[in-house]
């Protein structure tokens, strides 16, 4: 009968490479590089079964790639789980990851048995904050996720932009350029999630003003596959006032008069009609001098 995989190579590899202070009772060895990832002293390494662990419901990412997770897989059944999972025990004999799940998917995949953990104490804040951050440094969430979560500390940790800075390690700009995101349509939000389009795009795109402009220009951006300079260029133009586009031309016979009025009172007098016939001449005057030039010509 084959031998139930559980550990592999991987921890006693760890064992006999990582940085240790080894208690004389169980042997049990401490690691500090994870603990510098979090931010916290993680305890010694244990073992534990995979149906001791459930999943965080904190978790930021809310997809894994499954092309990913099963290469991952494949390198737990040749070499092991080498980093362990931090978890936090939830009751007498249940625990819930606070980091690694994607490494704990992998194991279920590899149909490992048991894995390495760091077994801390955490109440749901810090799960949630601790989750963040380890998925910020350490995978690659798409844009929409980090804003989700920047998002959820602000709100359910109570944060400021500034304080969830610096817990993340980026600077302020950063942080409320992508928390602007979620301001994006759904539409565009899951272009982004789907790699439809950058983050360079999406941040062109807040700039794009009503909701409408917004589709329109991600539309053209997908099917022309536009560069984030001509979006950019294009969220420009739509700022513009459309001048030219609303302007009406005069019929013949008033323009004949706008010119003869120019002649007179000079270049940039203007003569403006509505199809129902009101309108008034405008006749800009520089200074005082041009002011009373202007009106000698009236007569006035």
């Amino acid at each position: 009968m084959a031998k139930k995989q559980a550990l592999g190579r991987g921890l006693s590899a760890l064992l006999e490479s990582a940085p240790q202070s080894v208690k004389s009772e169980n042997k049990a060895v401490h690691v500090t590089a994870v603990a510098a990832e979090i931010g916290h002293v993680a305890g010694p390494i244990s073992v534990l079964k995979i149906g001791q662990i459930e999943a965080n419901p904190f978790q930021p990412r809310t997809n894994f790639d499954e092309a990913g997770l099963r290469e991952l897989a494949q390198s737990l059944r040749e070499h092991g789980l080498i980093q362990p999972i931090t978890v936090r025990k939830i009751s007498a004999s249940k625990y819930q990851i606070i980091s690694g799940e994607r490494r704990f998917r992998a194991a279920q995949m590899a149909s490992i048995t048991e894995v390495p953990v760091y077994i801390r104490t955490a109440d749901d804040q810090a799960m949630l904050e601790m989750a963040l951050v380890e998925n910020i440094q350490r995978e690659n969430l798409n844009a929409i996720e980090v804003a989700i979560s920047y998002k959820r500390l602000m709100n359910e940790c109570s944060l400021t932009t500034e304080q969830l800075a610096d817990r993340v390690g980026k600077d302020r700009t950063t942080v409320t350029n992508y928390v602007r995101l979620l301001k994006l349509p759904p539409e565009i939000q899951i272009g982004i999630i789907e790699k439809k389009i950058s983050m360079g795009h999406a941040r062109a795109l807040i700039n794009a003003g009503s909701e409408v402009h917004q589709l329109k220009i991600y539309k053209q951006t997908i099917e022309k596959d536009l560069s984030v300079r001509r979006v950019e260029e294009l969220v420009k133009e739509d700022e513009r006032p459309k001048l030219f586009a609303t302007k009406k031309i005069l019929p013949f016979e008033f323009q004949k008069m706008q010119a003869d009025i120019r002649l007179k009172f000079g270049k940039k007098a203007a003569l403006k009609r509505s199809e129902e016939g009101r309108g008034k001449i405008e006749i800009p005057f520089a200074t005082d001098d041009d002011l009373q030039r202007l009106v000698d010509l009236l007569e006035l």
